[in-house]
Order: C-alpha cells, then structure tokens, then sequence
C-alpha cells in the first residue's frame, strides 16, 4: 500500500533537515579545528557522523516502504562563531528546532493514520530528548567555565574521548 502523500513529503523533508545539520556539525568541527580544539573538534565530528546516520535511517525506511526517497539541495551552512559558547547555543537551537520538526513529522502521522511511522518516529523521539540534554549540559558546563582557559582546556580533552556508536542499529 502507497504511502500517503503529505507522509511521503514530510519525511523527504526530514532527511534533508538531517543532512543539513550533520554539514552544520561538519562546519562547527572544522571551526574547532581551527581553534585548536581537536576535542570540540572530534564531537562535532562524531555529532555529524550521527545526523548522517539518522538521514539514512528515514532514507531507508522510505525504501522499506516502497517509496522513493527525494534528495534535495542541502542550504549552506554557517562557517564562523564567536566563541565555543557561541557555537553550542547554536548547536542547542538547532537541536530544539529538530526536535519541533520530528514532532511536526509525527503529527502529520497520527493525522494520516501511518501507525508504522508512528512506531518508527518513536526512536527519533527518544534520540532528540537524549540530544537535547547532552547539548544542554555541555553548553551549561561551558558557561561555567565562561568558554575559556584551564576549564576550556579540560572539556576539550573529555570530548576528544568521544566516538561514534551507530544507535540506529538498535
């Protein structure tokens, strides 16, 4: 059975919001690179890894459902911030503004009746209350630190102990 129509637009549109936030994280790693913070730098590193894998999951789960996924163009994306405090506001705006969409997306589910994607978004749902929290904390530990010197330093360090684990898979 066809998925329907304003389904199949609204999840084409989420991949391309996920693809957009996992070249913004790409932008915000080669940032920190810049900055000399190779642990910033690997976070946001891992953070794109993560988005690319939540466009691929909604990719394949359009294929499961013997629609067509539509790749559209990605708009560029922001190359400089202030500070590190900077790019974690943004960050955690960003994430807010994903989680808004998923619940955009899961409306349009309960209004066609799609229990699939119902069940499916759930894992976006609980993804985006874990991101958001993690965004959160950083940001706060960062504000702590007011983004600068010995506290900077360290939190570069604990990141750069961060990898990518594929929770898609689960």
């Amino acid at each position: 059975m066809a998925m329907n129509n304003k389904m199949l637009d609204i999840l084409n549109e989420q991949i391309n919001r996920e693809m957009y936030s996992a070249n913004l994280y790409l932008s915000m790693s080669a940032y920190f690179t810049d900055k000399n913070l190779p642990g910033f730098a690997n976070y946001m590193r891992v953070q794109y890894q993560e988005e690319m894998s939540h466009a691929l999951k909604l990719f394949d789960y359009l294929l499961e459902r013997g629609e067509r996924a539509i790749l559209r163009e990605i708009k560029e994306v922001k190359l400089e911030w202030t500070n590190s405090i900077d790019v974690f506001e943004d960050t955690y705006e960003h994430e807010q503004f994903i989680t808004e969409s998923i619940n955009n997306v899961l409306g349009v589910a309960h209004e066609v009746k799609d229990y699939a994607t119902i069940n499916m978004l759930q894992w976006y749902i609980n993804e985006q209350v874990e991101e958001e929290a993690h965004v959160s904390a950083v940001l706060e530990q960062l504000k702590m630190v007011e983004g600068k010197g010995t506290g900077l330093f360290m939190l570069d360090r604990e990141m750069q102990g961060r990898v990518f684990v594929d929770s898609t898979q689960a």
